[in-house]
């Protein structure tokens, strides 16, 4: 696992071998947006205390949607410290293990990736301990909010942090290569609103599910990545802004 200085003294990104967590600090109080796959306990805890800080201040979880690759640490985090997990209504049955996991809508293009799979464990069942609905503030990062971003999943969610122009897009849009929409996706037309939406937050820092965050020019990149994206076409073959 990588650590990466994003914002000083405020956020870092925990990058894994499959997809990224991010640490919010408020001072010694820390907050972690995504947990990485099953099994990253240590490694996270390793890493906050790399920065002079103390596991036992992880005060809550916020999952960005119920893919394993966010979800699988979050339940022995939350055991360990006590943190409250936070994720979406929608998605919060799926995250606790009543519901399976929903199959995306693959277009030619992604079958052959999809089926390579996920190379990390399923999740275990994981608590959530607060359902949340869009607009709703989370209590760190000065003002930190809910926006329902559906398509990827039913629930998923982004995190705006207007006072530090932060947001969080878990899977609604990657940066692997270009700013894009993201992929397999249950609902491509949905996810597709649910990124212009966010785009139209124009943060000066954006923190994707997969790929480096974005922190110059990123206003003007996102818009112009969500006007030209077209789900039913590879990356590649989407038109990019100069």
């Amino acid at each position: 696992m990588d650590l990466v200085e994003v914002l000083p003294q405020r956020l870092h990104m925990l990058r894994f071998p499959i997809g990224q967590a991010y640490l919010w600090q408020d001072g010694g109080a820390l907050t972690l947006v995504d947990s990485g796959h099953a099994g990253a306990a240590d490694e996270i805890e390793g890493a906050i205390r790399s920065l002079g800080l103390l596991p036992a201040r992880l005060e809550r979880i916020v999952l960005t949607h119920c893919h394993r690759d966010h979800v699988g640490s979050a339940g022995e985090l939350s055991a360990r410290r006590d943190a409250q997990i936070l994720a979406h209504r929608l998605d919060a049955p799926v995250v606790r293990g009543e519901l399976p996991v929903p199959d995306p809508v693959l277009s030619d293009w992604k079958l052959p990736v999809w089926e390579r799979g996920l190379t990390v464990p399923a999740a275990p069942p994981t608590p959530v301990h607060r359902e949340v609905e869009d607009g709703e503030e989370l209590g760190f990062g000065d003002g930190a909010y809910v926006v329902h971003a559906p398509g990827h999943t039913d629930g998923s969610i982004g995190i705006h942090l207007p006072r530090h122009g932060v947001l969080f897009t878990g899977d609604c849009a990657a940066a692997v290569g270009p700013v894009m929409l993201g992929v397999f996706n249950v609902d491509p037309g949905r996810a597709l609103a649910s990124f212009r939406r966010l785009a139209a937050l124009a943060p000066s820092v954006a923190c994707f599910g997969h790929g480096d965050p974005l922190t110059v020019d990123t206003a003007a990149a996102l818009a112009a990545a969500a006007a030209a994206s077209d789900p039913s076409v590879p990356p590649s073959a989407t038109p990019q802004a100069d």
